[in-house]
């Protein structure tokens, strides 16, 4: 993407929550009591774990210049380095946590030789993770282009009037129906250009799926709003909020890797539920933890137009990966149309 012209309401840094690299070591493997190290030193099939009681850091970016927007350095405010401080991508791990789930993590390194791991994914001190994959650093990436809860070029939006409209087309004021509020106008439309490989690789629902009218494809972390006629044992509620990445099966939701991608990101007054492709699916979420995961362009102008703004998250419940597992995720796609045999 361009980068934006400096403004007024641009704000000094951007954050991301780091963990230094040797809180995240081997329990079992060759490199028994290592800390996560480089490429060339780690060994596939370890497996880690996260130290107890470790607490994540708050990492200031400071935002690209336009003549060097590949240059990546610590901001002020930051818990770890120093302002200024030039940050090394070094290598993408994947690994595969102890109930299922897989997370990529980006190893980096300080000026001063400090390593750190950015999880792309939650980490959890209970889980054991086990190497699968070394892959080299994704070429130019910033890292605050991550995590970015978006819908991909040519998803089809809901409009109050029941049109359906593209959502790269979209305009700020279009009303859009919403599940809980009606219609409401739209506040913000942000873009986002990422390459589609490892946690960035759009998840692709196919049509039908889940009733969808078309291939609903979405971000990784993007949440589907998922309704259960009857509540399930082990939920709190029969309203199911679901990442897209944990209703991946390899056949009828599957991650498509390779080129690029372009990410949409709606911004309404609230949290709401809106239709894509027919299928009811989160807004963005403005608060400080999502505004850390947004692309620098978008934060900055969500922050510039909505200062003070902290949405509420819609009630609902997570639906976790282990839990899918073991309800069997085509308990949650649509019905087949029925044909006159079926009646």
């Amino acid at each position: 993407m361009t980068p934006p012209e400096p403004h007024a309401s641009a704000f000094p840094g951007h954050a991301c929550q780091v963990f230094r690299a040797d809180s995240i070591y081997v329990i079992h493997g060759v490199n028994g009591g290592d800390g996560l190290g480089a490429a060339d030193e780690v060994c596939l099939g370890d497996i880690y774990a996260l130290e107890d009681a470790t607490q994540p850091l708050r990492l200031m970016l400071s935002h690209e210049t336009p003549l060097r927007p590949d240059t990546q350095r610590v901001a002020d405010g930051s818990q770890i380095g120093h302002p200024g401080e030039a940050i090394d991508l070094e290598a993408r791990y994947t690994l595969i946590a102890s109930d299922g789930d897989k997370i990529d993590l980006l190893l980096m390194r300080l000026e001063s030789g400090v390593g750190l791991v950015l999880p792309l994914s939650p980490m959890s001190s209970s889980s054991d993770y086990t190497l699968v994959a070394v892959d080299d650093a994704p070429e130019a990436v910033r890292l605050a282009d991550l995590l970015c809860v978006s819908f991909a070029r040519g998803t089809m939006i809901t409009l109050a009037d029941g049109r359906q409209h593209p959502i790269e087309s979209l305009s700020v004021g279009d009303k859009v129906l919403t599940r809980d509020h009606g219609p409401q106008p739209l506040r913000w439309l942000g873009k986002a250009t990422l390459r589609a490989q490892g946690a960035f690789a759009p998840v692709v629902i196919t049509e039908g799926t889940l009733g969808n009218a078309g291939d609903l494809i979405v971000s990784p972390h993007h949440r589907i709003f998922l309704y259960q006629r009857q509540k399930r044992a082990g939920l709190q509620t029969s309203e199911l909020l679901v990442q897209a990445k944990h209703l991946v099966d390899g056949e009828q939701v599957f991650q498509r890797e390779g080129g690029f991608v372009d990410y949409f990101s709606l911004v309404f007054d609230r949290h709401e539920i809106i239709y894509a492709e027919g299928v009811p699916a989160e807004s963005l979420m403005v608060n400080d933890a999502t505004l850390s995961r947004l692309p620098s362009e978008m934060a900055q102008d969500v922050k510039a137009q909505f200062p003070g703004l902290a949405h509420v998250q819609h009630f609902g419940t997570e639906a976790s990966r282990q839990f899918l597992d073991a309800l069997g995720r085509t308990a949650l796609y649509a019905p087949s149309r029925r044909g006159p045999d079926d009646r």
